[in-house]
């Protein structure tokens, strides 16, 4: 699918700002900027996050209410029921809560609802539960906010509770629980405002602690990633310190899942988390109940770990057949019909797994990049997942259409509803009437994001070091992607492996290798001697370096430059996949340079390609 580039416009008084006081490149000062980072004191922040600079709990409305009671609990010799979710953030905050609590001396007794028996959230048997067990305080961990019902349900029977969230309140109204923890309250003025439930809970544990204790931070950054968080602000401390300590782990659970998915002693990356450990994580709750993977993170038995790691592969894989079964029935039932020529696709059919929805709704935002529903039918009543993309807030959406819907929740680009059966023709057409409104035909064409455009002569090794420091990227924190126009192509592609292609591109000055990953079937666009534009991201060349070939008179650079794949448009979670690849293969337009600084001349379209900003570059 072709994209619209569009490359942001540059700031140079705040660029030479930060470039003067931090003593970092312009090109570095202007990553920060893109990042909508304003202030030297948050650029410095971000460049050296450090866990000093996490903010005081207690400014989270309600924590000092919390942990009285926590306090008062474990005075009492009270148990503790701690009701999470069947994510991977869900899984890690009641993991991690039960680390805390128990380093404080109190019983915990974890519970999580089973999604295909009783779906997500609080419900009403939670009381009846938590007294059978003798609990007198109930803490939800990244659910609760909007349980009305059975948090009153929960107060008749004579428990407390405290509710952990940070998905949206649907006003200003709240449950009656003793505390309700959610930076998204209209109320609390705490600073930031992006954290998980896990997050959440890392900060309960330094109120009731006085600190986090560095070996839990590996849970941390697992939940930050594989929910998908900004990686901004206090996020971006908890995964910056914490991405080592899960390949450094001394949690048995992690310790095993890592090793079943070959990956143990590997750089820990975004990646990693996103695309291998969460979706393992993530496959217990989806084929069957997320015990086992909270039971994995919390095991203190290196065998019994072993097994249950093999038990989350096992999961995993007929996760991964069911997907697939799943999107192609979806996609067939779309191409053969009007539903692809619809703003909002909404497919539905009985009897489809209820845990692969989300990630089917994902893979057909890739294909066809429009708002998805995909529902599950069963019994007369349908539960559905939906993914969206830029411009199109899937929860509001949801929330217009509230007529039709049982309930909902969720975020901007990511949500949950259940609707009965009868509704759903109803509910495809008061959404697609919604997005006619809100949709524009430019928002339904994807949109690369390039940073800057800057000539071949900028990069080097220093450059490559200084965007990895950058690192980790993911949501909020994008990989840097750049582009260079009207560079030569100064020899024959190549394929390698099973469908990545090379060759070499110069612009008179430095001579780069060019990779595309997934990208074989654009080796017969580029000819040696043809004038290309080219969006990249940039990274070292440690790949079969002894034996690369140059074209014949060229030195070889040690800088792999432009490595263009899906690892640009990372989306660190099985929730949402991955975006397509990037390239552009045509005679460049018209560039003209002024000084020093390098211009593109604003909205040239080429092969459905539309550039926009000033392409501005400084040094």
């Amino acid at each position: 699918m072709d994209k619209r580039w569009l490359i942001r416009s540059c700031d140079p008084f705040l660029q030479k700002t930060f470039s003067d006081e931090l003593g970092i490149p312009p090109i570095i000062a202007q990553l920060l900027i893109n990042r909508g980072i304003t202030t030297v004191c948050e650029a410095g922040s971000f460049l050296s996050p450090d866990l000093s600079s996490l903010y005081d709990p207690f400014l989270l409305t309600d924590m000092g209410k919390a942990v009285r009671r926590i306090e008062q609990a474990r005075s009492r010799g009270e148990k503790v029921l701690i009701y999470g979710d069947y994510d991977v953030d869900g899984v890690t905050s009641s993991a991690l809560l039960c680390i805390t609590l128990k380093r404080l001396g109190i019983t915990a007794i974890s519970y999580i609802p089973h999604r295909m028996e009783e779906g997500y959230g609080l419900n009403d048997t939670v009381a009846q539960f938590a007294r059978s067990q003798g609990a007198h305080l109930i803490i939800t961990v990244d659910c609760g906010i909007n349980a009305f019902g059975p948090v009153d349900a929960i107060n008749a029977a004579g428990m407390d509770v405290i509710i952990i969230d940070h998905h949206e309140p649907d006003g200003d109204v709240l449950p009656k629980a003793l505390a309700v923890i959610d930076p998204k309250r209209s109320d609390c003025s705490y600073p930031f405002k992006g954290l998980c439930a896990v997050g959440l809970a890392a900060k309960l544990a330094q109120a009731l602690l006085g600190e986090i204790p560095e070996e839990d931070l590996d849970l941390v950054a697992l939940g930050t990633v594989a929910d998908v968080a900004p990686l901004r602000g206090e996020n971006r401390i908890f995964v910056k310190k914490g991405l080592p300590l899960i390949a450094n782990t001394q949690k048995h659970g992690l310790r095993a899942l890592l090793e079943a998915a070959k990956i143990s002693g590997k750089k820990m990356k975004p990646y990693y988390v996103g695309f291998i450990i969460g979706p393992r994580l993530n496959a217990a709750g989806r084929m069957d109940s997320a015990n086992i993977a909270l039971d994995l993170l919390l095991s203190d038995n290196a065998p019994r770990a072993r097994v249950l790691a093999q038990s989350l592969e096992t999961h995993n894989q007929s996760r991964q057949k069911m997907q697939t079964a799943v999107v192609e029935e979806a996609m067939a039932m779309i191409e053969d019909s009007a539903l692809k020529d619809q703003q909002v696709i909404v497919v539905h059919k009985e009897g489809w797994h209820k845990g692969v929805l989300g990630i089917v709704a994902s893979r057909i935002v890739e294909k066809y990049y429009r708002p998805t529903v995909v529902i599950s039918v069963q019994d007369g009543m349908g539960t559905g997942s939906a993914r969206s993309i830029d411009g199109f807030h899937v929860q509001e959406a949801l929330a217009h259409c509230a007529g039709v819907l049982e309930n909902f929740g969720g975020h901007q680009r990511a949500a949950g509803l259940r609707l009965k059966h009868e509704r759903i023709e109803e509910f495809r057409l008061a959404i697609n009437d919604l997005a006619k409104d809100l949709l524009t035909g430019e928002q339904m064409v994807p949109a690369l994001d390039i940073d800057c455009e800057i000539p071949l002569s900028a990069i080097d090794r220093n450059l490559a070091a200084l965007i990895e420091s950058l690192e980790p990227h993911g949501e909020g924190n994008p990989s840097p992607v750049f582009c260079s126009r009207g560079v030569l192509v100064k020899s024959d592609p190549a394929i390698l492996g099973r469908d990545t292609i090379k060759f070499w591109v110069t612009d008179g000055t430095r001579t780069l290798s060019a990779v595309g990953f997934g990208l074989g079937a654009f080796k017969d666009r580029i000819q040696m001697g043809a004038k290309v534009d080219l969006a990249y991201g940039l990274g070292l060349d440690d790949w079969n370096k002894p034996h690369q070939s140059m074209p014949d008179g060229f030195v070889q650079d040690d800088l792999d430059a432009l490595k263009v794949g899906e690892h640009l448009t990372e989306r660190f979670s099985d929730n949402f996949g991955t975006g397509a690849a990037f390239f552009l293969f045509h005679t460049a337009p018209f560039i003209f340079s002024a000084g020093n600084r390098m211009f593109a001349a604003d909205h040239t379209k080429s092969h459905g390609n539309e550039y926009t900003g000033n392409g501005l570059f400084v040094k």
